[in-house]
């Protein structure tokens, strides 16, 4: 009689390929990743990497975990009132990309989600849906929508600029002069007058 439900060790297949489609994304980029790299690191058939995923930009999205957890470190933001929350805010991302093994995944997501809708579709959630959108709300400001595209903007240009494409001077600059010259202007899209 032949064994119905899941295979031993589908969940420990599917982990060690989201392992390695971790790293390769974050260390290599998502044009330089392939599904054959992913497999061979992962110890697979690169058809069992679809199966599991469907395309690569499915694991992608699956692969690239936000380097910190959201519903932990937004009460942290807010956690000194909306006073200096900006600062809290910019001094949140700009240590979290400065970290190179928490930084590569989200640049590896910066560069994909300029291409790649579902990663754009992906980045967009993380940080509107789950960090701004509860932020603003928490902080209880008004225009939330429009507040959090703003502030998205600010963070995720200086996101682009300091990490993905070293505009000079910013790229060099010490993370507490990108977080003084930033936080003003994030601070006023978070809870100014409009």
């Amino acid at each position: 009689m032949a064994k119905i439900g899941r295979r031993p060790g589908e969940t420990a297949t599917k982990e060690s390929i989201l392992d390695a489609a971790t790293r390769q994304f974050g260390a290599h980029g998502y044009d330089a990743t392939t599904i054959r790299s992913v497999a061979a690191e992962a110890g697979v058939d690169p058809a069992l990497v679809l199966h599991f995923f469907g395309s690569k930009i499915e694991l992608f999205v699956s692969a690239v975990r936000w380097p910190f957890d959201p519903a932990a470190e937004v009460p942290r933001v807010i956690g000194g009132g909306d006073r200096g929350s900006g600062r809290r805010l910019v001094d949140l991302f700009v240590s979290t990309w400065d970290a190179e093994d928490r930084r590569n995944p989200i640049v590896a997501l910066l560069q994909a989600a300029m291409n790649q809708e579902p990663a754009g579709r992906h980045l967009r959630d993380v940080v509107e849906r789950e960090i701004l959108v509860p932020l603003l709300t928490a902080l209880g400001s008004d225009r939330i929508e429009l507040r959090a595209n703003l502030v998205a903007s600010q963070l995720l240009g200086l996101g682009v600029a300091r990490y993905v494409l070293g505009f000079e001077p910013i790229a060099s600059l010490p993370a507490e002069a990108v977080i003084d010259l930033v936080s003003p202007s994030v601070q006023r899209s978070l809870t100014g007058q409009l």
